[in-house]
């Protein structure tokens, strides 16, 4: 069963909060199956392990209903978060960091976000990279936009330029691994 560190959920529910508000939240809350409402609202702790599955179905009723359907906000909101996290003294190294080093470390990152799902960097070339995620299921799809986001607002703060990306291999293809292609100059 693939994991998700409690961080995450909680940084989501922070973020939904501060953005649009109790009112918001409460009506996310009450569109979730019964589980998946249980644990949102009871404590979340940092540091522990939830079903990445629940995570999903949680991140896929706050699209319903604060961004009209469009999963690519997913995107959006995880560029926030990880510009969030790479202020001071973190944003320095990504800044000095070569976009290379950027990818390896957001790669090492994720990995200690999710239980279940190896990460696996393959340099293709000057400007272009490849990053296999083993693990995820199809019902997983829409992390494909919050990975996404993390790595394209990571390389633009590390100076990358024209930095495309791509899933050649979508998580939702239920195949048993996925694969982002990455470009930049």
């Amino acid at each position: 069963m693939v994991q998700i560190k409690g961080s995450a959920i909680k940084e989501t529910i922070h973020q939904i909060k501060s953005r649009s508000g109790d009112e918001a939240l409460e009506k996310i809350f009450g569109l979730l199956d019964e589980e998946t409402r249980a644990i949102c609202q009871g404590e979340i702790y940092s540091s522990s392990w939830y079903p990445l599955d629940l995570f999903t179905r949680f991140l896929e009723v706050e699209i319903r209903v604060l961004a009209d359907g469009r999963e690519e906000m997913i995107t959006r909101g995880s560029e926030v978060v990880i510009e969030k996290q790479l202020r001071g003294i973190y944003k320095a190294f990504v800044k000095l960091g070569s976009p290379e080093f950027v990818i390896k470390r957001i790669a090492a990152v994720h990995e200690t976000y999710f239980q279940g799902v190896p990460i696996e960097v393959h340099f293709e070339g000057p400007g272009k990279a490849l990053v296999r995620y083993t693990g995820f299921e199809k019902q997983h799809r829409i992390m494909g936009f919050a990975i996404i986001g993390f790595f394209k607002k990571a390389l633009e703060i590390s100076g990358a330029k024209d930095v495309v990306l791509s899933f050649t291999t979508a998580i939702g293809e239920g195949k048993r691994f996925a694969e982002l292609s990455i470009g930049w100059s």
